[in-house]
């Protein structure tokens, strides 16, 4: 009996995950408590550490491993991302538009097409978003993955440096997110925790990009799935993710704090404005559809000739359309304060056709970017060419709303892409808000005033994931 009461007392606690030469947690039947020896140093068992452990762990609802890999995955993506963008300043300035001549432009973008075919070539096919989003949905941890970003990040520097349409929005976060995501496999984490890590990395790059931390989290969310936040769990990590590489990136002067369109500020909406943004989200879903069945039409007609030739074929066309309308170059990011209160309604469709037409050949031809921020500037001219025509409407919430549905037929993001406009837009108090809130639940988690609140039970089962 004396041997069996001392197994008892000393037996594994059933399920128990032990940690290599750092807690063994055993039941002790005499005090009905689980307890642990430890063999790390002295101050990590101090009590404080041990409750400011616990709290933390209990605050986030995932584990301190989990955590780190959250904060590690937010500051490489915020670093990450402002070398990446000043390492892109540095090539645009080298090969940009404005540093030659409309003529012999077209003899640079088509000297980058070459390079970009070579680069293909020897380092391999880029990866892409539709890679990373795969691999959200089933996690891979495929050596392969991280090869592809060898030749993505010089090709993308390229054709984005030289004045492709395309922004650097998709490299950007396709390669934040793919380090994150090789990072998590590597720590040996489950599946949901892979996730988590993924999308923080994810949600970094778009807030390193955008300047907009809560809009980068929530489109890192949306983008996964064509309707609505599947992996939820990953919202409060995504959003300590997109600050913390917001940060990174606003402490090397990359971005400032305050909104990167001088759009004047929209002091309240009336009535007719609801109606009206209806029907700036169809102008939106038209811009749309136009962009989608461009990109499908010069797509098949690019697929008729080698791979190796269509990157010099989309400088050729690039520089020829750049000598009717300089619009065609960059992303827009910058030119939208060059149009605003100056451009007539036609040179306003001249430039969303430009643009619209060009991020169709980069994405056919092979140059490397994004086309979220090519939407956004279709999406304001198009909507600033409207405004004169229509009784009634109030121009910058229908401008702004004609934006946002252009970004959102493509790429399904609602709630990110309402946010991003927006805080680009105008809302520079959006950042320090978002700081305040998350500190405020990390730090009032274990408080429970709405007594249902609880951890989400699929009555009728998990379902399908899309």
């Amino acid at each position: 009996m004396a041997a069996t009461s001392a197994r008892a007392q000393s037996r594994p606690v059933p399920h128990a995950k032990k940690s290599p030469a750092l807690f063994t947690s055993y039941y002790d039947v005499s005090s009905g408590f689980v307890r642990s020896t430890s063999t790390t140093p002295h101050a990590l068992r101090h009590p404080a550490w041990l409750k400011a452990r616990a709290h933390l762990v209990d605050a986030s609802g995932v584990r301190l491993r989990v955590i780190a890999g959250i904060v590690l995955c937010g500051t490489i993506g915020g670093v990450l991302g402002a070398a990446y963008l000043a390492a892109l300043d540095l090539i645009h300035d080298l090969i940009g538009p404005h540093a030659w001549s409309p003529t012999n432009h077209v003899v640079v973008l088509v000297l980058v097409g070459i390079a970009v075919a070579g680069l293909v070539r020897a380092l391999g096919r880029p990866a892409d978003v539709e890679l990373l989003v795969d691999n959200i949905h089933v996690p891979d941890g495929n050596e392969q993955h991280d090869a592809r970003l060898r030749s993505l990040l010089p090709v993308s520097l390229l054709c984005i440096g030289a004045g492709g349409t395309l922004g650097p929005e998709a490299p950007l976060v396709t390669t934040t997110g793919t380090i994150a995501h090789r990072h998590a496999h590597r720590a040996g984490l489950s599946t949901t925790d892979v996730r988590i890590v993924t999308i923080t990395g994810m949600a970094a790059g778009f807030a390193v990009l955008f300047g907009a931390p809560l809009g980068g989290a929530l489109f890192a969310l949306e983008i996964p799935h064509r309707r609505g936040i599947g992996y939820h769990e990953a919202a409060v990590p995504a959003c300590i993710g997109a600050l913390i590489g917001f940060a990174c990136s606003t402490a090397t002067g990359r971005l400032g704090l305050g909104p990167i369109w001088d759009i004047p500020h929209v002091t309240g909406l009336e009535w007719p404005d609801l109606p009206w943004s209806v029907a700036a989200g169809a102008v939106g879903a038209v811009i749309a559809l136009a962009f989608t069945w461009t990109s499908r039409a010069l797509s098949s007609l690019a697929v008729i000739l080698p791979a190796v030739f269509r990157p010099a074929l989309g400088g050729v066309a690039l520089g020829l359309v750049a000598l009717y309308s300089p619009f065609v170059l960059t992303n827009g990011e910058f030119q939208i304060d060059q149009l605003l209160g100056s451009a007539t309604t036609t040179a306003l469709l001249v430039a969303a056709a430009a643009k619209l037409i060009g991020a169709s050949v980069c994405v056919a031809t092979g140059w490397r970017g994004g086309f979220i921020i090519p939407l956004f500037f279709v999406g304001f001219c198009v909507g600033e060419a409207l405004v004169p025509h229509l009784p009634g409407v109030t121009d910058w919430p229908f401008v702004l709303g004609v934006m946002i549905a252009a970004n959102v037929g493509v790429t399904k993001t609602p709630l990110g892409s309402t946010l991003v406009v927006t805080e680009m837009a105008s809302s520079a108090l959006l950042p320090s808000a978002l700081i305040a809130a998350i500190v405020g639940l990390v730090l009032t988690s274990s408080l429970n005033v709405i007594e249902s609140q609880r951890e989400r039970v699929d009555v009728y089962g998990s379902g399908n994931e899309r």
